[in-house]
This record gives C-alpha cells, sequence and structure tokens, in this order.
C-alpha cells in the first residue's frame, strides 16, 4: 500500500442487516469516516427492520474463511472488527483466522494486530442473533480480543458476574481474566441524564488527559494502575432521546477505524465516542422506530 491517498484496511466479520442500518453496512460507514476502509466479511444474512430481528441464516463457515482469505491474500490488514459470527462455527473460524493473520499475515508477523469485537448477543428487543449460544460461541475470540465493547446486559451475560453483584468493576475484571486486554463497557442501555461509558485495561487510568470533546463532559477517574481489575476511566455524555439502530456497531466500528490509523487506544476511544456521540445527536428517521445514526 503506498501514495498519498490510500487508507489502512480493517477486516470486518458481520451480518448483512437489510434496513442499513446495523452489520455490515454500519460498519463500513463508521470505518470510512474515520478514514480507514473496510473490507467486510459476511457472516450471518438476517431478516429484520429498524426494530426487531425476524431470522438468522449463519453464513457457512467454510464460505467466511473464504471471504477473508480473499481480501487479506491482497491487501493489508490495520485491524478487525467483529460483530455477530451468526453460529460458533464461524466464531471458531474467525479465531483460527485471526491467529493466522497474526502470526503470518502481510508476509510479516503482527502478535499486536488489533482486534474489535462487539459482543452482540441479541437487538435491542431481545431479539436473537445466533442459533446457538451466542455468549458461549465467543469464547475462542476473547483471549484474541484487545479491545471488548459490551453494553451493561452484554457484560453480565459475557462475564457471569450477575445480581446481586453487578458492579462493572466485577464484570470488567472476570473479562480480562479471559484474555480481553481491554474493556470499554457502555451504558447506553443504562438510565439517567448521562451515558456513562467505562474503560479497563492497560493505560486506562489517564488522569488529567486532556480532552477533545467540544460538546461532551468528561470525568476522569484517577486510579494506581495496579491489580488486575484497575478502577476506569469514565466518559459521561448527555443522553439522546430516542432508540437508535446500529450504535454499537458504530462505536466497534469507529474504535477499529481509530486503531487502523495507528493512534493509542486511549486516543482511538476517546475520538470514536466523540463520533458516535454527533451521529446519534443527528441520527434520522427511515420509518416508525428506531433511528439511524448519521454516520
Amino acid at each position: 500500500m503506498s501514495g498519498a491517498d490510500a487508507r489502512p484496511c480493517v477486516l470486518v466479520f458481520a451480518g448483512l442487516d437489510p434496513s442499513g442500518g446495523a452489520g455490515l453496512t454500519a460498519d463500513t460507514q463508521a470505518i470510512a469516516g474515520q478514514g480507514a476502509h473496510a473490507l467486510t466479511v459476511c457472516t450471518a444474512l438476517t431478516v429484520q427492520d429498524n426494530d426487531r430481528v425476524y431470522g438468522v441464516q449463519p453464513v457457512d463457515a467454510e464460505l467466511v474463511l473464504r471471504q477473508a482469505q480473499a481480501v487479506a491474500g491482497k491487501m493489508a490488514i490495520s485491524a478487525v472488527k467483529i460483530g455477530i459470527t451468526g453460529s460458533a462455527a464461524n466464531a471458531r473460524a474467525i479465531a483460527e483466522f485471526i491467529v493466522w493473520l497474526r502470526a503470518r499475515g502481510d508476509a510479516m508477523p503482527r502478535p499486536e494486530l488489533p482486534v474489535v469485537l462487539d459482543p452482540v448477543l441479541a437487538s435491542g428487543h431481545g431479539d436473537l442473533l445466533s442459533r446457538d449460544d451466542a455468549a458461549q460461541a465467543l469464547s475462542p475470540l476473547l483471549p484474541l480480543t484487545t479491545v471488548l465493547t459490551p453494553n451493561g446486559p452484554e457484560a453480565q451475560a459475557l462475564s457471569g458476574v450477575v445480581p446481586p453483584v453487578v458492579q462493572p468493576d466485577a464484570q470488567a475484571a472476570a473479562l480480562r481474566a479471559r484474555g480481553c486486554r481491554h474493556v470499554l463497557i457502555t451504558g447506553g442501555h443504562g438510565e439517567g441524564d448521562d451515558v456513562v461509558n467505562r474503560w479497563y485495561g492497560p493505560g486506562a487510568p489517564l488522569a488529567g488527559a486532556a480532552s477533545t470533546r467540544a460538546t461532551a463532559a468528561a470525568l476522569t477517574v484517577a486510579v494506581d494502575g495496579s491489580g488486575p481489575a484497575p478502577r476506569p476511566r469514565e466518559w459521561r455524555w448527555p443522553r439522546h432521546d430516542g432508540a437508535f439502530h446500529g450504535s454499537g456497531c458504530t462505536l466497534a466500528s469507529a474504535i477499529a477505524g481509530q486503531l487502523a490509523l495507528g493512534l493509542p487506544t486511549a486516543v482511538a476511544l476517546e475520538h470514536a465516542q466523540h463520533y458516535v456521540y454527533h451521529a446519534l445527536r443527528d441520527a434520522y428517521a427511515i420509518a416508525a422506530g428506531q433511528r439511524i445514526p448519521l454516520r
């Protein structure tokens, strides 16, 4: 890859949403918005609109692998983003491909190749997006994940930390113990005037770090950074009214795009959240129901 007009590539594994609000369409738009290019591998065909999911047809694992091999055989991969895998077999195939990509991809080992996993377990209405146990199916991917972006319910399901213990700190500690390097637990499914996103991982305690946000306030929690479960860095964003289709895809893909540009994790998370805040602020309607982020 050379030339002033070249863009870094993000390899995306996700499902096809015919409404265009989530899945591969959202990923492509969000990654382009960061100045990167999405290489899209379809893992599942879905039957859905901007509110509900009515069916999921996983793509055969061999075909998923062939798609990835075709693009990775020619394009240099600067980051990987994973959405729904569609099946446990697909998750295993993706995990094996990432191991290969980090070891031999692009003719040069890249053990630190960023992998962003958006652990989509169900739609906003609770409609399932996998024929298998979605949380269990993701197990082979967790040890390979650079940044995991669960919402509150997803963090609970993946970590196994359930009421009466519901602190995000305990959930993040459990997920990091399973191999995730960074965990960003998002607060979009919570209540209150602010959406609180919490980042756990190496480098998270960045008290006093400069903020690039223009319209949303931030809260940084100072910690000592030691131990397996450091307290998080927190961002507080004014909560937008209404519901949105594809907000999680947008955030994870924006993070992957930022990491593909070579930015440090702290900067990538900051820029991606800022991007999503404005995408939701300017969201538009295509029908009654959830609005589409303006990516």
